[in-house]
């Protein structure tokens, strides 16, 4: 700066003129969890959930530690949840509108409607307050209250369970509205899965409620806990566990198995890395897959003969799922750190925040070699970065302009993007319990990473439709600040996903075709074509104009009606 711009600055800070700071990704901690945000899901414009084990969690309920809370988004606090059941390291996720039917549950489950999210599997607890969780089915009633007044799980594990105990499962909303629920343990093991449950199951349940076999998780043992599972538009599920990747067909039943993740890569717990679809666009909505991060080390290695200090890999692999780009295989780039257990976080202009998680080690407690007090793993990164889709290989990846924060995010951390548009960070916890006195202790401070558009005046929607059917156009109302030109416009059907683990499952975003009216106050839109390019459920939509992106309008997809529903829309057209 030069000495005249110095002067004038200084002249204008005697005045009291403020000068406007340019804007920029920060980090902002506000408030505390509660309980260990070890899983996170946004259930209201207003509200989040966070899951934790039953221990010794200091927010309390009916005189005894909860294990789960309520977020407020507006308030930055936690209020205690009941559980009955241990949700420890359990998955979870929406159903199509939640609605459950008396021919799947006990008659009194039948006059029940809007419940939205389900929480699956669990372990066993170590404090006689909670249930056995393994089979556990936790279901939460969202309610109207901004504030959540009201809102509760309901449980009945008697009547209401998986068909398998799960331990370190995956649950991912399809294209019927259900749940599909893959892999995970049956019995606490320390580090690999020496006791797979190398099954899938539904809920509601299909098949009269039999699990059916998976080779494929039988093939990626003892590496392939909290499988990643990425529902394709066409309503196949791509399934990467270990090193290894398919596609299953879950109406025939059927694998096709892809190209190995190179290398000798490995992306599933306990050698986390992630995974992702791109954002899907139209006309065609092409399917992409990202995967980054995780080990190249052998998983026939013995867990004691592993250190904290083994180095993670900076690996990014990406294929296009169509038969041409399966052929081509998988494309190569790297981070520019490495990392294990890192998250992906989808942004709604179609970016991808890369976040959490460490540079070395493994993810699991206390169980190789070389520990850092009880965590597997060492170095936290504490720098996100920023992935283009759409820019050229070797210039997709950067931390330009990203804040650093000063909080680890290790083993049983999560993150989430919020209705508002930026970055939820919660969680981390490396030890069997709450424990205060290591190095890598539990961790419950929350914290946002702020977009620069969340300091600028940002488009506002209005008369946002509560529920769309498939392709199906509508109109929203939407007020533009008079600085941005429009000369960019995204608008971007989007589920926020369940946050467990270094896998965000169920996100997705969809590009939807847009006009905006001349007056600049309207804009028309198209849905989705079909119920497998979205499946149907709660989403958000946002609208992005000139990088700068609204707040999210929550609003529900598809018919409305109970799983599993029939396709709905017009079916894509072939990709060769």
């Amino acid at each position: 700066m030069g000495r005249t711009s110095i002067f004038l600055s200084k002249i204008l800070s005697l005045a009291g003129v403020a000068l406007a700071a340019s804007p920029k990704w920060e980090f902002v901690q506000n408030g505390t969890s509660g309980v260990l945000a070890l899983e996170a899901i946004v259930v209201s414009p207003t509200l989040a959930i966070f899951m934790d084990r039953a221990t010794n969690d200091p927010l309390m309920i009916n005189g005894a530690p909860a294990w789960a809370s309520l977020w407020n988004f507006r308030t930055n606090t936690a209020t205690a949840l009941k559980l009955i059941t241990d949700s420890f390291c359990a998955s979870g996720g929406f159903l199509s509108n939640g609605t459950m039917v008396g021919n799947h549950f006990n008659l009194r489950y039948s006059v029940l409607i809007g419940l939205h999210v389900n929480s699956v599997g669990g372990n066993i607890p170590v404090i006689t307050a909670a249930q056995d969780g393994r089979m556990g089915l936790r279901i939460f009633e969202p309610c109207d209250d901004p504030n959540g007044e009201g809102c509760t799980f309901i449980e009945d594990p008697a009547t209401l369970h998986l068909a398998t105990n799960r331990w370190y499962p995956s649950a991912v909303r399809i294209f019927d509205g259900s749940l599909m629920i893959a892999g995970g343990m049956h019995e606490d093991t320390p580090f690999y899965n020496t006791d797979p449950a190398n099954t899938i199951e539904f809920f509601p349940s299909k098949d009269n409620g039999v699990p059916r076999n998976s080779s494929f998780l039988a093939r990626t043992v003892p590496v392939n806990l909290f499988p990643r599972l990425l529902p394709l538009p066409d309503g196949r599920i791509l399934m990467i566990a270990n090193n290894q990747t398919i596609i299953y067909d879950v109406e025939k039943n059927t694998e096709e198995i892809l190209p190995e993740i190179p290398n000798g890569v490995r992306v599933t717990n306990p050698m986390d890395g992630t995974a992702t679809l791109l954002p899907l666009s139209p006309p065609n909505f092409t399917p992409e897959v990202l995967v980054c991060g995780g080990s190249n080390s052998s998983d026939q290695i013995p867990s004691e003969q592993l250190s904290s200090q083994d180095p993670a890999t900076t690996q990014c692999s990406r294929m296009t799922i169509t038969p041409a780009g399966i052929k081509k295989g998988w494309e190569i780039e790297h981070m520019l750190e490495p990392r294990t257990m890192p998250e992906f976080i989808i942004i709604p202009n179609g970016q991808i925040v890369i976040t959490n998680g460490a540079m070395t080690g493994y993810a699991a407690i206390s169980s190789v070699g070389d520990t850092i007090g009880n965590s597997n793993a060492d170095h936290p990164v504490l720098t996100p970065s920023l992935y283009t889709p759409d820019a050229p290989l070797g210039k997709r990846i950067s931390n330009a302009g990203l804040p650093t924060t000063n909080i680890a995010r290790m083993y049983h951390s999560t993150a989430t993007l919020t209705p508002s548009g930026n970055i939820m960070l919660a969680g981390s916890n490396p030890n069997p319990q709450v424990v205060n006195d290591t190095e890598f202790h539990t961790e419950f401070r929350v914290e946002f990473l702020n977009p620069p558009f969340m300091s600028v005046p940002r488009p506002q929607l209005s008369k946002v439709p509560t529920k769309i059917g498939f392709n199906q156009p509508f109109t929203i109302e939407l007020s533009i600040p008079s600085n941005l030109k429009a000369s960019s416009i995204k608008v971007a059907l989007m589920d926020l996903g369940f946050s467990s683990h270094a896998f965000h499952v169920s996100q997705r975003l969809v590009f939807m075709d847009a006009i905006l009216a001349p007056n600049r106050k309207s804009m028309l839109i198209t849905s989705p074509p079909n119920n497998r390019v979205f499946p149907p459920g709660p989403a958000f939509l946002f609208v992005t104009i000139d990088d700068v992106s609204s707040e999210g309008s929550r609003l529900m997809i598809g018919n409305g009606q109970a799983p599993p529903v029939r396709d709905q829309g017009i079916p894509l057209p072939l990709q060769l």
